[in-house]
């Protein structure tokens, strides 16, 4: 089991201690991702009039918001993913079918070769024999 980690941190002024398994840089970014946000919204007019308690709510629908939009991303990305793997199947499948094709015709057109060169032969004697028979 991984070692549980801790880290100190500033969120929003104020120094935070983080605990968990990730990583000490992973807790400071996290961190800056929630300063980045409450910056963004102390840009909006009116915010810094807020009560906590609305900053608070308005920082959590954002972060919320962010979160939904990344989740759908990722969906469109494994649906994608899933289409482009099915893709691959039937163009492997494909390939192995023609391949097959190719096989099968590369074999017929070895023995349409023996049978022109076994019936050249057959001419060949065919001819020796008229050459025979006139001769005589």
């Amino acid at each position: 089991m991984a070692a549980k980690n801790t880290a100190q941190v500033i969120i929003g002024g104020k120094i935070i201690t983080l605990g968990g398994y990730e990583s000490e840089e992973y807790f400071q970014k996290v961190a800056s991702y929630m300063n980045g946000k409450i910056a963004e919204l102390s840009e909006m007019p009116g915010y810094s009039r807020q009560p906590m308690e609305t900053k608070h709510t308005l920082l959590s629908l954002n972060i919320t918001d962010d979160y939904f939009k990344a989740k759908r991303q990722a969906e469109i990305y494994e649906q994608d993913l899933q289409q482009k793997d099915q893709e691959m199947y039937d163009l492997k499948h494909e390939l192995i079918s023609l391949q097959v094709q190719i096989e099968a015709s590369q074999k017929q057109l070895n023995q349409e070769e023996e049978e022109k060169n076994s019936l050249r032969a057959r001419i060949s004697e065919l001819e020796k024999e008229l050459d025979e028979m006139l001769q005589d």
